[in-house]
Order: C-alpha cells, then sequence, then structure tokens
C-alpha cells in the first residue's frame, strides 16, 4: 500500500525537523543471533510428498490442496477483521491530512448583507431619533478575506504530524497483520476439518470392526465355544468406540462453523461442500526463513510495533514543545459599505494584520508533568517493542521445532500402525482358532486404533506446524 499524497510532505517536514523539539527517533539496538537454532533441521526435512513451489505472498498454494487456497483467498476478501483494520487506515490517513494541513496557512472568505430597522422606543432608538437625519432603516453590506498561519518555529507541529504519520503506517502495517492471521486461521481451521473427519474415518472403521467381532463372539457363545464374560467384553469395546465418534463430531461441526465467521458468512454456508471428506493436507517444504533480524521486515506486528514507538517517541517532542512560545500570523482584507453600490470602492476597503503570541510562562510545572507522561509512555512501547521481538523469535524456534518433531512422530507411528494391522490379523485368526483370548483380539484392536487415531492427529499438528511456521516468519512478505 502506498504511503498517498498525504504522506509525501509529512516525510518531507520530518527530515527538515532538526530543529524540533525533543529527540528524534532511532530504531533501538538489539543483540540477535545470526539464525534460528532450529532452522537447519527444518530445511533439511526430506518430505515424501509431490510440492508446489508457491510465490510468498501466497504460501497457502504451497500445501498443493485447492479447496484450501480457495477458502484462504475467499477470507482474505470477504474477512471482517480485515474490513475493520482498512477502516482504521481511513481513520488514520484522515488524521495524517488534518496534522499537515496544520503546519499550513489557512484562509476564508466570508461574505454577509444585512438589513435593519431601529427601534424608537428603546434608549438608543429615543437618542438617534432626535439627531438630524436620523433613518431608522439600514443595511450593511460586507466581504472579507482572511488568512492565518501558525509559525512552528520549535517543531510542536512537526511532531505532531510525526505522530500522525507513525500511526498511518502503523494501521497499513495493520491490514497486514490482519490478512496474515485471517489467511493462518483460515488454513489451520481447514487442516483441522480434514484432521478431524479422518479421525472420524478411523473410529467408523473401528466400529465396523467391533461390530463383526460382537458377531463372532455371540454366534461362539450361542454354540457354548465361548463363555458369557467375553461377550460382554466385546460389547463393552465396542460402545466404548461409538461414543468417541459424536465428540469428534462436535468438533468438527464447531471448526466447519468458525471458518464460515473467518469467511464473513453464517455458520454453516460451507457445511455441505466441506462434508465430503478429503486427506489432510501435506506439510510442504521450507525455502527460506531468514534471520531473527529478518523479522524486523517480514512481520507485521513487529512493524506496529515500531510505530507505536515511533508515536511515543514524538509525543515528548510534542509535549516539550509547550516550553516554547508559539507564534502566528493573520490578516484580513475586505470591503464595508452601507450601500450596495459602493460595495466595491475604494473608501469601503477595510484591512487588518495581526502578530499573536502564545507562552504558557507559568505553566511548567504542568508541562514537566505532560513530557513525564510522554516519556513514561516511550518507555513502555520500547519495552514492548522489545518484547515483540523476543516473541516473534520464540513463535518461530516453536514452529519449526513442532513442525520436524511432529513429522517424525508421524513417521514413526505409520511404522507402528503397519506392524499392529498385521498382529490385529494375526490375533483375530489364533481367536478362531482357539489358540488366544478374546482379551487380546481386543487388545490389538485398542493398540491398532490408538496408533491410527495418534497418527491423524500427528499428520494434522504436522500441517498446522507448517502453517504456524509460515505465519511465524511473516507469511505474505516478499523477498
Amino acid at each position: 500500500m502506498r504511503l498517498s499524497s498525504f504522506a509525501l510532505p509529512s516525510l518531507l517536514a520530518i527530515a527538515l525537523s532538526a530543529c524540533a523539539a525533543g529527540p528524534d527517533y532511532v530504531r533501538p539496538e538489539m543483540s540477535q543471533p545470526s539464525a534460528f537454532f532450529g532452522a537447519q533441521q527444518a530445511l533439511e526435512r526430506t518430505v515424501q510428498s509431490p510440492q508446489i513451489e508457491a510465490a510468498t505472498s501466497q504460501w497457502w498454494a504451497s500445501f498443493g490442496d485447492p479447496m484450501l487456497s480457495s477458502l484462504v483467498d475467499s477470507a482474505l476478501q470477504q474477512n471482517l477483521d480485515i474490513a475493520q483494520a482498512k477502516a482504521r487506515v481511513t481513520q488514520a490517513r484522515a488524521s495524517l491530512g488534518t496534522a499537515n494541513a496544520a503546519l499550513l496557512p489557512s484562509g476564508s472568505f466570508s461574505a454577509q448583507a444585512t438589513a435593519a430597522r431601529q427601534s424608537l422606543e428603546t434608549p438608543v432608538g429615543r437618542i438617534a431619533q432626535s439627531s438630524p437625519g436620523f433613518d431608522r432603516n439600514g443595511e450593511v453590506y460586507e466581504g472579507n478575506l482572511s488568512a492565518g498561519w501558525e509559525a512552528d518555529v520549535f517543531g510542536g507541529l512537526r511532531r505532531g504530524q510525526e505522530v500522525a504519520l507513525a500511526n498511518y503506517q502503523g494501521s497499513q502495517a495493520g491490514v497486514a497483520a490482519a490478512r496474515l492471521t485471517v489467511a493462518a486461521q483460515a488454513a489451520d481451521t481447514y487442516i483441522v476439518i480434514r484432521g478431524l473427519q479422518a479421525r472420524i474415518g478411523v473410529a467408523t472403521a473401528q466400529v465396523d470392526t467391533q461390530k463383526r467381532l460382537v458377531e463372532i463372539v455371540r454366534l461362539q457363545y450361542a454354540k457354548g465355544v465361548a463363555a458369557e464374560l467375553e461377550l460382554r467384553q466385546a460389547e463393552g469395546a465396542l460402545s466404548q468406540v461409538e461414543a468417541s465418534v459424536p465428540t469428534l463430531e462436535d468438533g468438527l461441526n464447531a471448526a466447519m462453523n468458525a471458518l464460515d465467521v473467518l469467511l464473513g458468512v453464517q455458520p454453516g454456508a460451507h457445511r455441505n461442500m466441506l462434508s465430503v471428506s478429503a486427506s489432510i493436507p501435506h506439510a510442504p517444504v521450507l525455502t527460506d526463513i531468514g534471520s531473527p533480524a529478518d523479522l524486523l521486515r517480514r512481520r507485521p506486528d513487529l512493524m506496529i510495533a515500531e510505530s507505536r514507538l515511533i508515536a511515543s517517541n514524538a509525543r515528548i517532542g510534542l509535549a516539550m514543545a509547550e516550553y516554547f512560545p508559539k507564534f502566528s500570523l493573520g490578516g484580513l482584507f475586505g470591503t464595508a459599505t452601507t450601500s450596495a453600490g459602493n460595495l466595491l470602492s475604494g473608501g469601503a476597503s477595510q484591512a487588518q494584520g495581526f502578530l499573536g503570541l502564545r507562552w504558557r510562562l507559568f505553566d511548567f510545572g504542568r508541562i514537566d508533568a505532560e513530557i513525564a507522561s510522554a516519556k513514561g509512555g516511550h518507555a513502555e512501547a520500547l519495552a514492548a517493542y522489545r518484547q515483540a521481538i523476543l516473541r516473534a523469535s520464540e513463535d518461530v524456534e516453536n514452529a519449526l521445532s513442532a513442525l520436524v518433531k511432529r513429522e517424525a512422530q508421524e513417521a514413526t507411528l505409520g511404522k507402528g500402525e503397519l506392524a499392529f494391522e498385521r498382529a490385529q490379523s494375526a490375533s483375530l485368526a489364533a481367536y478362531k482358532g482357539g489358540a488366544v483370548s478374546l482379551i487380546e483380539v481386543l487388545d490389538a484392536d485398542r493398540r491398532l486404533l490408538d496408533t491410527r487415531d495418534a497418527r491423524a492427529q500427528a499428520k494434522t499438528e504436522t500441517a498446522r506446524a507448517a502453517v504456524a511456521s509460515f505465519r511465524a516468519i511473516g507469511g505474505g512478505w516478499t523477498g
């Protein structure tokens, strides 16, 4: 987003504000490592699924899921948080325009025509009517062009302009932050939906397996081969698996509703479209993580924090400028007459000029308090800025660690799932042959269910960690 014509005179004025009261802004220095601790492992990940090279401004396309990309694009167009952020830019731009205008002369034109009839019953009327040639009816015509300008000798207005510019730039970064947040939330919620659908699929398949097992035990019990205990154990295991399905379905409904709200539509609007199950998106490769120092130009939340720091620094100068006098110049040129025909005659012309001075000579105690308050606000903004940088680095490290570790967990669980599938088949065959008890069959089923469910969760969390990584490094930045 361009700074627009409002910002250009602001930048020029601030560049000329060397004599302005208060300190000029200097970006604080922070000691940061040259690279993230977990960057190397994240870049060396071996991803088995086909990868799509995507522009960093549309990182969500790298997941290779057309529906995910479509939903994120829709969210960026329709989300109401983004609409609010854009409205704040409009407000900040207007405030910047006001601050720019304060540095320029102002002018106005006024004109009036007045007709009056003097009362003869008032003290003034009684005195006036005794004068020779008194006419109780009168007219006055007047037109004036006036101009005024406050000379910003000590830079108070320029510091106010600097505050407005920082707020405007911060609001622009706020739009970028809202877009990044919405894109990440939409992608994350979509992945959660696919993960819950996968878990529901695992639970449903296990319900079918348990039902078949119950039928087998019931037949054996009817023939006197199996004990009643085994039948009741099988029925209990079936009920336990069936009970897990409604909980997962409730979570799925909540996630679908949350996605609709992100899209700025009524909850349930995309229910039919999302009800068709699809695979969990694969976590894509990361090609450029950058360094901690790069976050300052990539993450919009850090830009917002710095804009607040810039504004708080300028407010110190704004308060200190009250120590000094303020000068203003003004003038008026016009004409006034009691006859419309003489309005433009030389005798009707009038002019005024003035030099104004305002100085808070006996108010220094209050000014001191205002400066102390501004410095306190700046110290708070500085601490918030430093903390935001540390938190940003923490976000990146946590996301990269989760991506690597969850992916390793998923691979391990894949091997375990294959082993438990074989164990389940072997235990069921052995049970039919009378070699093992039902307890061993149920235990094999439970282990397989737990492993499949855990793998679906690990795959979901891996994809979510990839979303968190893109969000942590700034998402929609361009190199």
